[in-house]
């Protein structure tokens, strides 16, 4: 790799060095004007009024980003690798509809097209490399995820053992159509969200649904504690050494086979 190629890799790639950060923030900042003008472009009397001056603001930002995905492909090790990449798919996303909106002008397309105008909100993603916290999240949520995957499945199958039964209590009188339509009800009520479109009308069924809500309480926070656990061996293996499975406690070398405190493998 040449050095040129090499200083702009360690611009683009890198958050440590001044130029590294600046080029960090001008970026932020460019994500975030370009958000704003889709956001306001998407209100009619805005659009009506600037429309001119956000279309102008929307093709700056388009070609700013699309010399920014070159110089990363150009300067990536694996050019390759990157492009398929959950940054790089968001980078082709951020400037894609754009360039789709010359190469089919029919009025008949635009109709289809507006919808890939909303594909431009992926560029906020792009903000979440520029957070240092955000590795650890990544960890702590790839940790869990055995976890939430048998919390999910446990979820859904209360939800259709309580919605069947529910279509059996209510009937189609009380608007239990369907067992989907009941299930949905069941969703609806053990989140605590509660809409009152659908609602038990017998005894037998409203005893259910009270049944449902109060373990719909108890369900909310099964989730947020695993990745809170998670988060907080994440946090302590970024701030240095590894964390014991077991008890949690911190601190230990990379190459550490045994935990100091409790001697459990590591």
């Amino acid at each position: 790799m040449s050095s040129i190629r090499q200083r702009l890799h360690g611009v683009i790639f890198n958050h440590d060095a001044p130029a590294e950060k600046a080029f960090d923030v001008v970026l932020i900042v460019a994500i975030l004007l370009s958000v704003l003008v889709v956001m306001l472009d998407s209100v009619a009397e805005i659009s009506a009024r600037y429309g001119g001056i956000l279309h102008a603001a929307e093709w700056g930002f388009t070609l700013l980003f699309t010399v920014e995905y070159l110089l990363r492909l150009w300067t990536s090790r694996r050019p390759l690798q990157y492009a398929r990449s959950f940054y790089g798919v968001v980078d082709l996303l951020s400037v894609l509809p754009t360039y789709l909106s010359v190469l089919f002008p029919a009025g008949r397309f635009l109709v289809a097209l507006r919808i890939l105008r909303v594909l431009r909100i992926f560029r906020i993603l792009k903000l979440a490399q520029y957070v240092e916290e955000a590795s650890v999240l990544t960890t702590a949520l790839r940790a869990s995820r055995y976890k939430i995957t048998v919390f999910v499945s446990t979820v859904l199958t209360i939800v259709v053992v309580v919605g069947s039964l529910m279509y059996l209590i209510e009937g189609s009188d009380s608007g239990f159509t369907s067992i989907p339509q009941s299930i949905y009800w069941a969703i609806v009520t053990l989140t605590t969200v509660g809409y009152g479109d659908i609602a038990p009308q017998s005894p037998l069924g409203k005893a259910v649904a009270a049944a449902l809500m109060v373990m719909g309480y108890g369900i909310i926070a099964v989730p947020t504690g695993i990745v809170t656990l998670e988060l907080d061996r994440a946090s302590r293996q970024s701030q240095g050494g590894r964390s014991c499975p077991a008890c949690g406690a911190g601190g230990h070398e990379r190459d550490a086979a045994f935990c100091r405190r409790c001697g459990v493998r590591l």
